[in-house]
């Protein structure tokens, strides 16, 4: 009797405590997302506007700028450097996406395989991704140099030395190539995520009934898969639409030969950096970067939801 009386006095004091420390703790929700609200409001919300306030002044790095209206964009339409750019950024989507949404689930498919010694392979595609841009950057401009390994190799069987870095075109490829090498494993993971999810008895019930392995992967795989796939055109379509580093390391500051390799991002940089940088005029550009990449990923969300209806 005393015994219990003595526990639910315990309790009692116990609740009183824990009662006392709620009210004591703020309430309100908005005091919990306060630090990832500040994060997010100065790394993107603060250069977005200022981006957007930007791209209608004159301003310079150094100089205060004024209101000069759509000025800066009337400018765009006669600036070649800026087709050049926007030209050189459209082929890198046309060149890149493809590459990025079907190799990666060919490759899933791959891996997904539960045979000894699967697990390296995963951890090998999936290195190029971990590895820094730089890095990997360099490495091919190694390779790729007029006196690379890959030109040697080239001379060696009586091809010749190939201009992979001098060459307009060839630079452009060389870099896809590198930005779909370096995609891969990302996409890959994205895509064995995806075909987790499909069920074993579609592929056992089109194997019953005939369907060879291109046939069940046109037929069941590609169908289960369709949301991932539109995923990832969106992601890829905006990442290559905004492709720098490996165009910047490859051709270099100056955007290859004449500056037939500058991207949009690249002109960007090049235009609003510096003592005299044009502060408004490359966030007019990054204003248009920033619509056209809007653009593809609904693009590409609409195409997907026209594929299921």
């Amino acid at each position: 009797m005393v015994s219990s009386t003595v526990t639910g006095v315990r309790r009692a004091e116990s609740v009183g405590r824990v009662r006392r420390v709620r009210r004591q703790l703020p309430t309100s929700p908005w005091l919990f997302a306060a630090p990832g609200l500040l994060i997010t409001g100065a790394f993107i919300l603060y250069p977005f506007v200022s981006t957007l306030v930007n791209a209608f002044t004159d301003r310079r790095t150094l100089i205060p700028g004024e209101f000069v209206g759509l000025a800066n964009f009337r400018e765009l339409l006669h600036d070649d450097m800026f087709w050049i750019g926007l030209r050189n950024s459209t082929l890198y989507v046309l060149g890149v996406v493809p590459a990025l949404v079907i190799l990666p689930l060919l490759l899933a498919l791959l891996v997904q395989k539960n045979i000894p010694g699967i697990t390296f392979f995963r951890s090998a595609f999936y290195t190029p991704v971990v590895a820094s841009i730089v890095v990997v950057g360099l490495i091919w401009v190694w390779l790729l140099d007029e006196r690379g390994l890959i030109n040697s190799l080239l001379e060696t069987v009586g091809i010749g030395r190939v201009g992979f870095l001098s060459d307009q075109w060839l630079l452009l490829l060389s870099a896809m190539a590198v930005t779909v090498w370096k995609g891969l494993g990302y996409y890959m993971i994205i895509y064995l995520a995806a075909l987790a999810n499909v069920p074993r008895e579609l592929h056992e019930a089109a194997a019953v009934d005939g369907a060879g392995a291109v046939r069940r992967f046109l037929t069941v795989t590609v169908p289960a898969v369709r949301s991932t796939m539109a995923l990832v055109g969106a992601l890829s379509s905006v990442a290559a639409f905004k492709v720098f580093s490996e165009v910047y390391l490859m051709a270099g500051p100056s955007g290859g030969p004449a500056g037939e390799d500058t991207t949009l991002v690249m002109l960007v940089q090049r235009t609003g950096t510096g003592l005299t940088g044009r502060v408004g005029y490359a966030s007019a550009i990054s204003v248009v970067v920033f619509v056209v990449t809007v653009a593809l990923m609904l693009l590409v969300l609409r195409t997907d939801r026209r594929g299921e209806s």
